[in-house]
Formats: structure tokens, C-alpha cells, sequence
């Protein structure tokens, strides 16, 4: 346990690493260049098509979901890359499951998508 008191100001100054990570995460890795895309022509459709405000918290946690998963892979990546440049069966089946991890949140969001918006669109 540590045995720092609490501070509110050190809990405000971590968040700088929070938004470190993402600023990196969409300035330097390309696939949430394609997240962005998805969610820039999303949101407005979202908007013109009046989304509950159920279906507005599914397609948040949706989108949320997979740039989590991303950051998490991308995160597992780097760090493998980092442990060795060589060919590793372990590291390679960590990394191939973490990127797993991203492909089945993407889908089940591409579903939770799919449910909520093809109905409002036909």
C-alpha cells in the first residue's frame, strides 16, 4: 500500500498522461485514423436520424469500446516490440490475441451499429 496521502491535484496531473496517450495514439497509429472516420461520419448521422437516448449510450460505449481495445493492443504491441525485435512464438500469439481483442469489440459494435441504424434508415 502506498503510503502517500491523497492528492487531488497529483489525481488531476495524471490525467496529462490520459490524454498523452490518446493524442499519440490518433497522431501516430493508423487504423484510429479509420475510428475517426467512422465516428466523423457517425455522429452526424447519429444526430439527423434522432437517436434514443438509449441507442445514444450504446453507440458511445460502442465507440468507446474499440478505441479501448486499440489503445490496449497498440500498447501490447509496442511493449512486445520493445522486449524483442526478433521472432518470438509467444510474443506472436500475445500480440495476435490482442488483436483479436480489437477485431471482435469492432464487430460487435459494427452489429450494435447495424441494429440501431439500418431500421432508422430504410
Amino acid at each position: 500500500m502506498n503510503s502517500r496521502r491523497f492528492s487531488l491535484t497529483d489525481r488531476i496531473k495524471s490525467f496529462r498522461f490520459a490524454f498523452k496517450g490518446l493524442r499519440w495514439l490518433f497522431t501516430e497509429e493508423h487504423n484510429s485514423w479509420i475510428y475517426l472516420l467512422v465516428i466523423a461520419v457517425l455522429i452526424p448521422l447519429c444526430i439527423i436520424l434522432h437517436l434514443s437516448p438509449l441507442e445514444w449510450a450504446l453507440i458511445a460505449y460502442s465507440i468507446g469500446s474499440v478505441i479501448a481495445a486499440e489503445i490496449f493492443n497498440t500498447a501490447i504491441e509496442r511493449l512486445a516490440d520493445r522486449i524483442t525485435s526478433e521472432t518470438d512464438l509467444v510474443i506472436g500469439k500475445v500480440k495476435d490475441l490482442a488483436a483479436a481483442g480489437v477485431l471482435v469489440t469492432a464487430v460487435v459494435a459494427a452489429v450494435i451499429g447495424l441494429i440501431i441504424l439500418v431500421p432508422k434508415l430504410l
